[in-house]
């Protein structure tokens, strides 16, 4: 059979990538509303930071992870590292179901990093692989809108489970059966090598150095440099978010539920939205989408400390996924559109290093100005850094899309 790019070509192939990928945002909503309560109630963690520090591990674990499943995809195939991350991934609500003390808690996060880098990268890149280079924002949109939906429906429904029974063990049985599915689905993805090398194909080969990639996504190369920045400060923002905002409607005498629909529009506004953006910015080009998508994510956080009553602070998690879901995929394309399929995977691998890091920057920032100051606080200091991603991509950026093409 001859090897076509296009989604369109590939549309069973990659359809079902999308529905996988559904299932590994539903693996870390699992948490979102449950975990940040948990540590309070159930295992008596008073300090804020002490009690952030699962997503601390878990966002340190998936940027190592991250930085060298590229590599360990050009070795083994996208595949096999994508069934590697379901097989770590099985661990995880098992270890959270039987934990006796909050560093088993910690331990199971590390590895739900790991399930996260493989899993979310392998079908992010399986994707880019099988688009055509006008398609790579809708693919990247598409990915994400799967993902953060998943993140969205089971944050709710975890919640809404845990009002009805308890903080544990019964949403962890449905993190379970999600893993299960996950690992039955990617049995059915077929490899894209093929697909792969085709479009190396009558590209000039480059032979780039491992650390020259990272050197050149890190800092040498001012567009890359500015959409990894980019990328760390999103994240920075939801890894406080993801630890400080139960807390912090909690402390304004919201109930479980309440907390959990909250915490769930976001990313359900993050998901949903880059439906959109991602093929948008196939259209419009990156660095508008980057620039204003960073500026709203502060505006949004701050929105939601100035307000008061469930009904703003909705729109508030409305408008901070919305602004994510701006910049979210189109970082990704853009950095698609900037590297060279020989090095693309190593340097996509480099910028979710350093995006994901910033879930556990987010973290120890978030619980270090909340010890010292307050929750309310962490959140508005927090908002600075997009803000300033925002005005670096404005300056740094180079537009990314050959819109002429």
């Amino acid at each position: 059979m001859t090897t076509v790019l296009g989604i369109k070509h590939n549309r069973r192939q990659f359809f079902l990538l999308v529905l996988i990928n559904l299932f590994v945002g539903s693996m870390v909503g699992l948490e979102r509303t449950i975990l940040p309560i948990l540590g309070e109630e159930s295992f008596g963690i008073a300090s804020t930071s002490a009690a952030l520090s699962f997503i601390a591990s878990f966002g340190f674990s998936k940027a190592l992870i991250n930085f060298v499943a590229g590599n360990l995809a050009d070795r083994f195939g996208r595949k096999q590292v994508l069934l590697a991350g379901w097989g770590v991934g099985l661990f995880v609500p098992v270890l959270v179901i039987a934990a006796d003390a909050w560093w088993v808690i910690v331990f199971a996060n590390v590895l739900l990093g790991i399930n996260q880098a493989l899993t979310w990268s392998m079908t992010v890149n399986m994707k880019i692989d099988l688009a055509s280079a006008k398609e790579r924002g809708l693919a990247v949109g598409l990915n994400e809108f799967a993902g953060y939906i998943g993140v969205a429906l089971m944050a709710l429904v975890s919640g809404y489970v845990a009002s009805s029974y308890s903080l544990r063990p019964e949403p962890f049985y449905l993190g379970l059966g999600i893993a299960v599915l996950g690992l039955a689905l990617s049995f059915a993805v077929k490899d894209t090598g093929e697909h792969l090398s085709l479009q190396a194909k009558g590209q000039e080969k480059e032979g780039v150095k491992p650390k020259e990639v990272f050197w050149r996504t890190t800092w040498s190369d001012k567009t890359l440099s500015s959409l990894s920045f980019a990328g760390l400060a999103t994240n920075l923002k939801d890894g406080m978010a993801w630890g400080l905002f139960p807390i912090y409607f909690a402390s304004k005498g919201l109930t479980v539920g309440q907390i959990g629909v909250l915490v769930a529009v976001y990313p359900a506004a993050w998901g949903f939205f880059q439906l959109f953006t991602g093929g948008y910015s196939d259209r419009i080009g990156r660095k508008k989408l980057i620039v204003s998508g960073m500026v709203l994510q502060a505006l949004a956080l701050w929105w939601i400390l100035l307000v008061d009553g469930y009904a703003l602070w909705l729109v508030g998690a409305v408008l901070l996924g919305i602004g994510t879901a701006l910049v979210y995929p189109t970082l990704i394309a853009a950095i698609s559109d900037v590297a060279h399929p020989e090095w693309r995977a190593s340097s996509m691998g480099t910028y979710r290093f350093w995006r994901d890091s910033g879930y556990a920057f987010g973290a120890l920032l978030a619980g270090v100005i909340a010890d010292a100051l307050d929750v309310a606080s962490a959140v508005g200091y927090v908002a600075f850094l997009p803000l300033l991603a925002g005005v670096i991509a404005l300056v740094r950026m180079k537009e990314t899309l050959d819109l002429g093409k």
